[in-house]
């Protein structure tokens, strides 16, 4: 009797999962992949998910639109892909100066990001769970460096969400120049700069050879969460342990895929700097007018969607709290451990 029950509590499901980001973004397409394999393996090969990429039908750009019309039951992309319905679905993936990475985790597993953001999910047919973080992202590739915000004066820049409305703001002309294209845009002088992802994926598109000034931080991605997202109606269809296995393979992929940026960053970075890229941090002036044009965005938002003030609201809060802690003893031993390490 034990073995018909066993096999109607594990059924035999084969589903597909469709990936914002091409493979040569080898880390993450590596956590849509892992994803899949640990499932896999947590149900003997039962519970099947096939990895998509981009264009495998699903544009990498329609992942969420996807998922939400069960043309796949699961996607693997940025919450920012729904900017256009809602931009609150923004504040689950990066704002800029919003959570750092630590900050992003410690607020969906318990600071109530998660039941916050789950009845917003929800009335677009979608389940997330947190699945990796590139952790603070570069401020991009610039063919001249920014000295003041009036540099930021018809700058054509390759950015996308809520960045390029704060960018906006300081006068540069934001771009939707998808990925693949950066590097010719650049080199033909159709836009001035271009913000990607940070070292070990920069490094891929060798855009230190037509844009040299490499700026940092990209303040608009502080920690850039990644979601595993799943049709609701394909949730609750699922026995409850394969929806224990799915989040359990959510929560070791949302670990590896900031570990690996974190171990491969720092070789990438000096890789970088040898191949020609000049480090150059942001001016103060330009990170205190940013910060300001980008309340200035929130409070526009806000004005329209309770949403979006409710949880913007919510977020602010929880940041700040979390910098007053990391203040006290993070920052303080990171400085100090800076400082020693340049002292050799």
């Amino acid at each position: 009797m034990a073995a018909p029950a066993r096999a109607q509590a594990a059924p035999d499901l084969r589903w597909r999962l469709a990936c914002a980001y091409p493979k040569s973004l080898d880390i993450l397409f590596g956590g849509a992949e892992t994803l899949a394999r640990l499932v896999g393996e947590a149900t003997d090969g039962r519970f099947q998910i096939a990895v998509q990429a981009p264009g495998e039908p699903v544009a990498g750009d329609g992942v969420l639109d996807a998922v939400t019309a069960r043309t796949v039951e699961m996607g693997y992309a940025p919450a920012t892909q729904g900017l256009a319905k809602d931009p609150t679905f923004a504040l689950a993936a990066a704002v800029p100066f919003g959570l750092n990475a630590r900050g992003q985790t410690a607020w969906w597993l318990d600071g109530g990001a998660a039941e916050l953001f789950a009845e917003i999910f929800g009335r677009n047919g979608l389940v997330a769970l947190p699945a990796g973080n590139t952790g603070a992202q570069m401020g991009g590739w610039f063919r001249k460096e920014i000295k003041t915000v009036a540099d930021l004066q018809g700058l054509k820049i390759r950015i996308a969400g809520l960045g390029a409305q704060v960018l906006a703001k300081l006068g540069a002309v934001p771009q939707a120049t998808p990925g693949p294209q950066i590097y010719a845009a650049l080199d033909a002088k159709t836009i001035d700069a271009a913000e990607w992802i940070g070292p070990v994926d920069d490094e891929k598109l060798n855009l230190q050879k037509v844009a040299p000034i490499y700026h940092y931080p990209g303040f608009w991605e502080g920690g850039a969460l990644i979601h595993a997202w799943v049709n609701a109606e394909a949730w609750a269809g699922l026995p409850k342990t394969y929806q224990a296995i799915l989040r359990a393979a959510a929560a070791q992929v949302h670990a590896d895929v900031q570990a690996r940026y974190d171990a491969r960053n720092p070789k990438a970075l000096r890789r970088l700097v040898a191949a020609g890229a000049q480090l150059r941090p942001f001016p103060q002036d330009v990170m205190e007018a940013a910060l300001k044009a980008s309340t200035d965005v929130y409070g526009e938002i806000a004005a329209k969607n309770p949403d979006f003030k409710r949880i913007y609201e919510a977020m602010r809060t929880f940041r700040n709290e979390e910098y007053l802690w990391f203040q006290v003893a993070e920052y303080t031993y990171d400085n100090f451990m800076i400082r020693a390490r340049a002292r050799g």
